[in-house]
């Protein structure tokens, strides 16, 4: 059949009858059903985590075994950690403040590859003890007054702080444009960009990290926690710093930061988390899962909810530090968090160890926050109990802006710049974070390759299942909703109900005398994208059945929460992501998907003869569930055509820039096997591709 001749003869006939037409199945709130269906699966698995928790409570073996667990699983989850190596410290440059001065420094944590910090100190003499102070998501990075005045406040009584830029964000943006020096980030025009060279926000740099690092394994937050732990290791090697008494503290990303750092490395005797920490409960029913480096995969179905970050360092000192008017991190997940981790800490004979701050402001490393941070650090690092006063005392009246910066930051970003040129890729031979990743698949590609070639097909079918998380489709269950007769046939409009409570639906296109030959045809962004093709076929006696999958067409999300970048990773960001903490992905889902119509086109219930062929073309987002399912399936297809695919998961890694790729990312894909050793699977001989494009979703050779 040549469907691109019959295209035109029908064509005017599909636009008029289409115009009158109704091809909706589902409720018009079908994406918002998807949505729920994955918010009731995700507190499912919440609820038995708290469950766990209450039996495990009752013993302290125990609670010791629980911590152990979960430190095992979160270091597993990022990909293990990187081996020491010599950190080359550079002091770059020094400032003089009051009562305290700053060395700009510049660190080696992996090889050619550069932290940039702050180190405040004390104009008392040493040696002090330290707190390292990793940002949150601000551009400028340590250059931003929070982060300064929290710096100085420190400094001032007594304890050296280092700030240190994370990744993307300072002077460590990742990926620059050396060409154009845009005045505005690409993907925030409204934001003035801190260099020139840089051009995406920082969030949006963190997941496109993410994406890249999770595809081999691990999670772009290995690298915030590496970086964290080479700071200390500097920290220690000095001899005006007493290096058993070492402090962390950081707001929004970097109480994430701190969060993690506290739960993983036991030299931070002391933790101040601030404005992160809430229940996964709360923040997806509220904001949805946050950046890259947030999300840790499958740790809500291991049972590691984010109280666990505070457990898994009992009983050393801990202050939760909050806002009770955040808008990001709500305050009620703080407070139940707070409570699960006081009841962990008391089972252990420590109840006055862990404590919560939380001052009436929003979100942000208030004034007050800097102040409780600060006498908690004195106590616990100094052995001091003091009065700490950023001013005197607060007014009557002030806005939330002056709670976040009442003081005046010292120093303008030039003036903490730590790197000649203001960022780190500009130094010669500096490796970025995708740079390394690329090594690491380069790696993987010879070592699957091995692990590959030794498998029977059996095993490379289960191995497939288990990468992508797939269950076994064993039936379907189909209803008929409606039909749209034709002269040639009728349109009958089916849902599958591929989870309680949730459907999908597809447009069976069934001509009144059948030939025998039936093909599933699945595109990326509607079962409605071809229909003139989908009808031609009709008119050759051919079924045709044309489903969404799920996330696809009438059930695609992300119409009631907007998530942070989804124009460059796509508006289901946020369901992508829940899924990903709870160990599934998309391309699972959509698999089953696929073998459940599958099975119900072999079943004959259309035609009530089972097909003789059946052909799968996929289009767009649909052709890497539809290559698995054609690899688990290798006897059902008689012929697959994949339109507009990429052409491999590593090519999502080895670029420095990808765009609505989120839905794809499976984790850990690249330590069993590629795209294209599925196709060597299926049998190349029944594949065609066509209209190839990159990972930018640009035409390609």
């Amino acid at each position: 059949m040549n469907s691109r001749l019959l295209l035109c003869s029908c064509l005017a006939l599909s636009v008029s009858l289409h115009a009158a037409d109704d091809f909706t199945v589902l409720s018009p709130d079908a994406g918002q059903r998807f949505e729920r269906w994955l918010t009731n699966e995700f507190n499912a698995l919440v609820d038995a985590r708290s469950a766990a928790f209450e039996k495990m409570i009752k013993s302290e073996a125990a609670c010791k075994q629980w911590q152990q667990e979960r430190r095992a699983f979160f270091i597993e989850r990022i990909g293990g950690l990187p081996e020491r190596t010599p950190l080359n410290p550079q002091i770059t440059g020094a400032l003089t403040g009051k009562g305290y001065r700053v060395e700009k420094i510049m660190l080696e944590t992996r090889p050619s590859f550069h932290l940039t910090a702050n180190l405040y100190l004390p104009d008392t003499p040493p040696p002090w003890p330290a707190v390292i102070v990793p940002c949150g998501h601000s551009h400028e990075g340590k250059a931003v007054g929070q982060y300064q005045l929290v710096c100085m406040l420190l400094a001032r009584h007594g304890l050296a702080a280092m700030c240190y830029d994370p990744i993307g964000q300072g002077e460590r943006y990742q990926m620059l444009d050396l060409e154009h020096k845009r005045e505005v980030f690409d993907d925030a025009p409204h934001v003035k960009t801190p260099h020139p060279n840089t051009r995406l926000m920082c969030t949006t740099e963190h997941t496109m990290m993410g994406l890249s690092s999770a595809l081999l394994g691990a999670n772009v937050a290995q690298y915030r926690i590496w970086d964290g732990m080479r700071v200390i290791d500097y920290l220690q090697s000095r001899k005006d710093i007493i290096a058993d008494k070492i402090g962390c503290t950081g707001n929004s990303g970097g109480g994430t930061e701190t969060a993690y750092l506290m739960a993983l490395d036991e030299r931070i005797v002391a933790a101040a988390p601030g404005c992160f920490l809430t229940t996964f409960r709360k923040l997806i029913e509220i904001k949805g899962p946050q950046d890259g480096e947030q999300n840790i995969f499958g740790q809500i179905a291991f049972g590691m909810d984010e109280a666990d970050y505070c457990i898994m360092r009992a009983p050393k000192p801990t202050l939760i530090c909050a806002g009770t008017r955040d808008a990001t991190f709500d305050f009620g997940g703080t407070w139940d968090l707070f409570r699960d981790a006081k009841r962990f800490y008391s089972r252990l004979g420590h109840a006055d160890a862990i404590d919560l701050v939380a001052p009436d402001a929003p979100h942000g490393f208030t004034l007050q926050l800097r102040e409780a941070v600060t006498r908690f650090f004195s106590r616990h690092l100094l052995g001091k109990d003091v009065v700490v006063r950023e001013i005197e005392h607060l007014p009557d009246s002030f806005t939330d802006d002056q709670l976040r910066d009442f003081s005046k930051p010292d120093w303008t970003a030039e003036q903490l710049q730590c790197t000649p040129k203001g960022q780190v890729l500009l130094l010669p031979g500096e490796r970025s974070v995708f740079q390394i990743n690329t090594d690491l698949a380069m790696k993987l590609k010879a070592e699957r390759a091995a692990k590959w070639s030794k498998l029977d097909d059996s095993s490379k079918t289960q191995l497939i299942r288990e990468t992508i998380s797939a269950q076994p489709i064993e039936k379907s269950d189909v209803q008929t909703l409606g039909s749209i007769e034709r002269a040639n046939g009728s349109i009958r409009k089916l849902a599958l109900t591929v989870a309680p409570n949730l459907q999908i639906p597809a447009l069976a296109f069934v001509p009144k005398k059948p030939n025998g030959n039936a093909t599933l045809y699945l595109h990326g962004t509607s079962k409605t994208a071809d229909l003139a093709t989908i009808e031609a076929m009709m008119n050759e006696c051919r079924v045709v059945l044309a489903a969404d999958l799920r996330g696809i067409g009438e059930t695609e999300t992300g119409f009631t929460r907007k998530a942070y970048g989804a124009g460059r990773f796509g508006r289901d960001l946020l369901e992508v992501l829940t899924a990903y903490l709870m160990g599934k992905n998309y391309i699972g889902y959509r698999t089953e998907d696929i073998e459940a119509w599958l099975h119900y086109l072999q079943s004959g219930q259309l035609t009530g003869t089972a097909p003789k062929q059946i052909d799968l073309i996929a289009v767009g987002e649909t052709t890497i569930p539809s290559l698995h399912a054609a690899a688990l399936h290798r006897d059902a297809f008689a012929h697959v055509t994949l339109r507009q695919m990429i052409p491999s998961w590593e090519s999502i890694v080895t670029a420095t820039e990808t765009f609505d790729q989120a839905a794809n990312i499976v984790h850990g894909a690249l330590r069993n096997y590629d795209l294209p050793e599925l196709m060597d699977f299926v049998g190349r001989d029944k594949i065609t591709l066509t209209e190839p494009v990159d990972v930018m979703g640009k035409a390609r050779p």
